[in-house]
């Protein structure tokens, strides 16, 4: 790939050289991760592999654990490509491969571990942020662009790299950054995607404006947010009809774009007058995705919502439906990851009133709560997300929530905020630390990171963690 064509010539070395090794194996497997962003990088993979007729096959982990990376050496392949994981398990990994179990291949933008193998493409080797700045989907992208040939443009699938990021959270700041936006100029510039400046509420293409308002809850509005009566009076007062010619509620893609800067605008001003903070009001407003070869008023037009959906899939453990979903699949698969998207919502909502309801166990710099077996322990990280967002907690401390793993094994989630980020927060080195001082182990970003642990060492990874995190924020 000429460096004129690289979307991040950074990373342009190592995804060559990625690419060279997987074109010279006979078969490949690749390994993935199982929330949105870890199967958009599969799909991206698995794409780019095709297309440059490279066999392979795809399969999905929870966790890659010794256990699983043990599994994966008894599948037999020569060449193993690792998605949206295997930086943090380098150490691991590279004992398989010393062996001869099989050659790595890495694309990720996890914290690596203290160790290095020869086809590592990790935005963080050449200083780039892989919490913010790029996904385990725009590595694989950045792969995919690399295993391009003569007659294959892999542009289109920066669709899927930037619904990874999404998922993954890099758009916090109103919209993506970095080397993200390289990804997303490719995009346009390949026709399938739209970035423009709009309203930054979920559920632009599907939810009725009444319930695009009321359930606003990052930017907590006085009199519209969390109450229906209140949107919809709201919208009448500022002349925006709810509903069309036939009684159906309007959606914010079925206005005009008057109608749109009109209702942008009074928002604002409502709560400016209601005194919601300079930096809340400002998050009303930021960049939008959306996805042109999908059908408008689907979730799979607009990116937060495609990420959502698939959210829904693995994490229930049907990582194929996700993965059908990405690679095209608009019958069968869409019609199951909507079943599993309905189920999803209704265990988060449960997940987040159960932590309201029962609170959680304050130390000095961080708080915690068990959910045991009451919360997914597939989706008690997006919990303490949801919480960390919302007036459950106190925004001035992380979360670290646990929950039942297995019969031996507690998952930890972690998760914080960019504010404590600027002040020295790394949940990534306190996941790894304070795990395996109790003989697990983890890993992830600065912001939200993850660990496995045994079940009776809850007490000691919290009391090593608030250590740990009060020496990075002191």
């Amino acid at each position: 790939m000429a460096a004129a064509d690289s979307p991040i010539p950074d990373l342009r070395g190592r995804a060559d050289a990625c690419a060279d090794r997987l074109r010279a194996a006979d078969r490949v497997l690749l390994v993935s991760h199982i929330d949105a962003d870890g199967l958009t990088s599969a799909a991206i993979a698995s794409s780019a592999l095709a297309r440059a007729s490279i066999p392979h096959e795809v399969v999905f982990e929870k966790q890659l654990d010794d256990d699983a990376i043990a599994g994966v050496a008894a599948r037999d392949h020569e060449v193993v490509l690792f998605t949206d994981f295997g930086s943090g398990q380098l150490d691991a990994i590279a004992t398989h491969e010393t062996r001869g179990d099989f050659v790595p291949v890495i694309a990720d933008h996890h914290q690596p571990a203290d160790a290095d193998t020869q086809y590592h493409l990790n935005p963080l080797l050449e200083g780039i942020d892989g919490a913010s700045e790029l996904s385990g989907a725009g590595a694989s992208y950045v792969l995919a662009r690399a295993l391009e040939g003569p007659s294959v443009d892999n542009r289109d699938l920066a669709a899927l790299a930037v619904v990874g990021a999404v998922g993954d959270m890099q758009d916090g700041g109103g919209g993506l950054v970095g080397a993200n936006e390289a990804i997303v100029a490719d995009g346009v510039d390949a026709g399938v995607l739209e970035s423009r400046t709009d309203i930054d509420l979920y559920g632009r293409q599907t939810r009725p404006l009444p319930k695009l308002l009321e359930y606003a809850s990052d930017v907590r509005i006085p009199g519209i947010s969390g109450d229906q009566a209140g949107a919809i009076q709201f919208l009448r007062d500022v002349a925006i009809d709810p509903t069309d010619d036939d009684g159906d509620w309007r959606r914010w893609v079925d206005l005009t774009d008057a109608e749109r800067q009109t209702l942008a605008s009074a928002l604002i001003r409502r709560a400016v007058s209601s005194g919601v903070p300079a930096d809340r009001v400002d998050a009303l407003v930021g960049t939008s995705y959306t996805l042109l070869d999908e059908a408008v008023g689907t979730a799979l037009r607009d990116v937060s919502e495609f990420s959502t959906l698939l959210n829904a899939t693995a994490r229930y453990d049907r990582a194929d439906v996700g993965l059908a979903v990405c690679l095209g699949d608009r019958d069968a698969a869409l019609e199951e990851a909507h079943r599993l998207l309905r189920s999803h919502r209704r265990n988060l909502s449960e997940g987040l009133q159960w932590v309201k309801t029962e609170g959680v166990t304050d130390e000095p710099n961080l708080q915690w709560f068990d959910a045991g077996s009451r919360i997914r322990e597939t989706i008690v990280g997006i919990v303490a997300g949801m919480a960390a967002s919302s007036s459950a907690v106190d925004r001035g401390k992380p979360v670290v929530a646990f929950a039942e793993a297995s019969a031996t094994e507690l998952k930890v989630s972690a998760r914080g905020t960019g504010l404590l980020v600027r002040r020295g927060l790394d949940l990534s080195a306190v996941m790894r630390d304070a795990s395996r001082a109790v003989g697990g182990d983890g890993g992830g970003h600065d912001v939200a990171a993850g660990a496995t642990i045994p079940n009776d060492a809850r007490d000691a990874f919290v009391e090593q963690a608030n250590a740990l995190i009060g020496d990075q924020l002191s």
